[in-house]
């Protein structure tokens, strides 16, 4: 993923002889990879993006110390995850807890479609870079602390040696393989157990049907129809919005009470998310005389049922490439 690009290559003996715009050039390159790396650090697309800002400002202004023993790419990573702990040091000091992520945001599919395939040859590497997108992982890595979870990122994700990791993070490689190992464990405690039967982005028949039968029965505000589209132990979270409901009676309990029995005027949007089904909804404005953006569900389907439910708020909708309204026949 990237370009590797060392001092030879780029004809130089050091970085300070680069100017500033063929240095942007070169960063640049690898914005993507490194805006998903700091995504799964921090879990908001907008801390990512100032994460971003702040490496290549930060490698900009230290361009001297690259000195060449590795790739520029892994130069930048080394920057990008000092300045994911360094934010989370000040602005988020303990992990997640409870299984919510308030400040948990959506990734568009289409960004993610810029970073470069995986090999056709390590199906492996393919589905480890979509479950470590899906929002259920990144729920469950927003749980570690962040050191941990940066060894598991760089080390689980990335597949960086545990040397390398050690001389990023200023520690001993058994260090390292120690704080993996706590890693791992805490993964496990909030991962989904069926996580090795997510269907990701497949979207085969069977799947296909589910989503239609799910966006027919909520534009409808159908209850007892969504119900039996999903399972007993489903998850219902709406972030930033506070509270996690487990469970097939909590969750229909908490629709009922927030008055969505009955709601009319709906209109779905289909689309996906970190690599999984989601539906974008707009809601009936007479006065506007359109369908305005009303939320987003995101969902993870398991052995043919719905597992989760994340409902995001309408203003993710321009990041995510939905049209701001839809006029009164449909039409964009």
């Amino acid at each position: 993923m990237g370009t590797d690009t060392r001092l030879e290559e780029l004809g130089v003996s050091g970085l300070g002889e680069v100017d500033e715009p063929a240095f942007s050039g070169l960063a640049e390159r690898h914005r993507r990879e490194l805006h998903v790396h700091c995504y799964r650090m921090l879990g908001s697309f907008e801390d990512a993006e100032d994460a971003v800002q702040e490496t290549f400002l930060r490698a900009w202004r230290r361009r001297e110390t690259f000195e060449g023993r590795s790739t520029f790419r892994a130069w930048l990573y080394r920057i990008a995850t000092n300045t994911c702990l360094d934010l989370l040091a000040k602005h988020r000091p303990e992990p997640a807890t409870g299984g919510e992520v308030r400040w948990l945001q959506p990734y568009p599919d289409r960004l993610l479609d810029e970073l470069p395939a995986g090999d056709a040859d390590e199906p492996e590497t393919v589905a480890v870079a979509r479950e470590t997108i899906e929002l259920a992982y990144l729920v469950a890595v927003q749980h570690l602390a962040p050191r941990p979870r940066a060894v598991l990122i760089l080390r689980d994700v990335l597949g960086w040696p545990a040397k390398e990791v050690a001389e990023l993070l200023g520690d001993s490689v058994n260090s390292v393989n120690s704080a993996l190992q706590r890693a791992r464990a805490g993964m496990r405690e909030h991962l989904p157990a069926e996580r090795q039967d997510w269907t990701g982005g497949q979207q085969d028949a069977e799947l296909r049907e589910l989503l239609r039968r799910f966006t027919d029965a909520s534009v409808a505000a159908d209850i007892p129809t969504l119900t039996t589209m999903l399972r007993d132990d489903i998850r219902y979270s709406m972030p930033p919005t506070p509270g996690v409901y487990v469970g097939l009676d909590a969750v229909v309990n908490s629709w009922i009470e927030d008055g969505y029995e009955g709601m009319q005027g709906l209109r779905p949007v289909p689309t996906s998310v970190n690599r999984q089904p989601a539906v974008a909804y707009y809601h009936w404005r007479a006065e506007e005389g359109a369908y305005l953006p009303l939320a987003i569900d995101v969902l993870r389907i398991s052995g043919g049922a719905i597992t989760e439910v994340f409902i995001f708020d309408a203003d993710q909708f321009p990041r995510l490439g939905l049209p701001e309204r839809l006029p009164a026949d449909g039409t964009e």
